[in-house]
């Protein structure tokens, strides 16, 4: 899932991980896509298993408004917006950690445009969800887009 609604691009020049002060935040548009989004896959009974997030606070605060379980912070799903120089390192993470889960794993993961478009080719709205699963060659392959 890419990120709720957060206006702007990119992040201020004196960005720092854990300090929100320092970002691109969620606006409260961004807060109610989140919540709505949430509570529409619990209305529909999914159950996630494991839910993951980019460390930087727009991605976080999607995670945790969207009440779908514990939130835990996943570096390898940070943006690389800034510095393309470690795309193919943090993509191949993802795809090794997806690869090793249990299968039928029911995982979320909260990232950001760029992360989202290297790993399946696709450039998502903010708040969509791509359906991914992991494939015997060690690839992703796309199931689904899911607007927000």
């Amino acid at each position: 899932m890419r990120h709720a609604v957060a206006p702007g691009t990119g992040d201020p020049a004196n960005f720092r991980i854990g300090d929100c002060s320092t970002q691109r935040n969620l606006d409260q548009i961004g807060r109610d896509q989140a919540h709505e989004t949430g509570r529409k896959i619990r209305e529909m009974g999914i159950r996630i298993d494991l839910l993951l997030s980019s460390e930087w606070c727009r991605c976080v605060d999607t995670a945790i408004l969207l009440d779908l379980g514990p939130v835990t912070k996943e570096p390898s799903l940070n943006s690389f917006f800034r510095d393309r120089s470690t795309e193919r390192a943090q993509t191949r993470q993802i795809t090794d950690l997806l690869s090793e889960l249990p299968p039928g794993t029911k995982t979320l993961l909260v990232t950001h445009q760029v992360n989202i478009t290297a790993l399946t080719g696709i450039y998502p709205r903010s708040g969509e969800i791509i359906l991914i699963r992991p494939t015997e060659n060690g690839k992703i392959e796309t199931l689904a887009r899911l607007m927000p």
